[in-house]
């Protein structure tokens, strides 16, 4: 038994030993406090962007972190037949910059396989092997860029090419039951168009294992938190968010996507629909 308590004792000093060094090593590296003169001097700066932006010492990297921090967001409209694009600059504080712009030439290439039968291709063999994905290639009528059918050797040939992973079977299957979006509508007590719409959004998400197939959605704990009856304290309506964080709804529904907003959708009431969690902190943080 006295052997036993060594034995923790001494594991437990190993651990607070690891997690003083680790405490150290982020005192360490927590950024310094700036002073007064280095806060003033910053703030010259920034009334004079263009000498910031061309000075010898701004590397490609800061000027890419500075374009970050400055845009709020990028809409391209590209015409390929006329082979030019229009580009608008969202900045914080809601200016607009307005771009044209011509496009390039195109090179005719080789032979090569159409991007739409790639993009395919990635999709599959997330769930198929080789050979399972030829078949399903050569039912929908795809050719290889020679004109070809599939096999399984070429399959694994043009995946390789595109540096595609094979496909591996899950170690441990994922949580949630994979039903149809119908059953989950009902399970979830909406209508189907409103999950239709919820995946156009990026509100939730779906498998599709290729196009033309039917949506299933995978019913797990944090998809069902996501549709409540009530609006919970501190959610906006989508309206009120925009109108908040001064963004548009394309904007709201891509952080909702990226996890930087939470979001729920009400299924009962007059007032359904999504509604958006907005704090102080992101209110401070979007509009600077």
């Amino acid at each position: 038994m006295a052997r036993g308590l060594e034995t923790e004792w001494e594991k437990r000093l190993r651990d607070l030993a690891a997690a003083k060094a680790g405490l150290e090593r982020r005192e360490r590296q927590r950024p310094r406090l700036l002073s007064e003169e280095e806060k003033k001097k910053i703030r010259s700066l920034s009334s004079d962007l263009h000498k910031v932006w061309t000075a010898p010492t701004t590397t490609d990297r800061d000027r890419k972190e500075l374009l970050r921090t400055l845009l709020e967001e990028v809409i391209i409209t590209v015409n390929r037949s006329e082979r030019c694009a229009h580009m608008t600059l969202r900045w914080k504080g809601s200016a607009l910059t307005e771009i044209d712009l011509s496009l390039p030439r195109m090179k005719p290439h080789g032979l090569h396989t159409d991007e739409d039968t790639i993009s395919l291709l990635r999709r599959l063999a997330v769930h198929y092997p080789d050979d399972v994905i030829a078949g399903i290639l050569n039912r929908q009528g795809r050719k290889t860029a020679s004109g070809e059918r599939f096999t399984a050797n070429q399959v694994g040939s043009l995946r390789r090419y595109r540096n595609i992973p094979r496909y591996e079977p899950p170690a441990t299957p994922p949580t949630g039951e994979v039903v149809p979006i119908r059953t989950a509508a009902e399970i979830l007590g909406i209508y189907p168009s409103t999950i239709h719409r919820w995946l156009n959004d990026g509100f939730i998400a779906g498998e599709q294992v290729t196009s033309g197939a039917p949506w299933q959605i995978r019913l797990t704990d944090e998809l069902r938190a996501r549709f409540v009856e009530q609006t919970p304290p501190g959610h906006l309506p989508m309206v009120d968010a925009t109108r908040k964080l001064g963004v548009s709804r394309q904007t709201v529904l891509q952080r909702v996507k990226r996890g930087d907003l939470e979001a729920v959708l009400v299924t009962r009431g007059r007032r359904k629909g999504l509604r958006i969690k907005v704090v102080d902190s992101e209110l401070g943080l979007f509009q600077e």
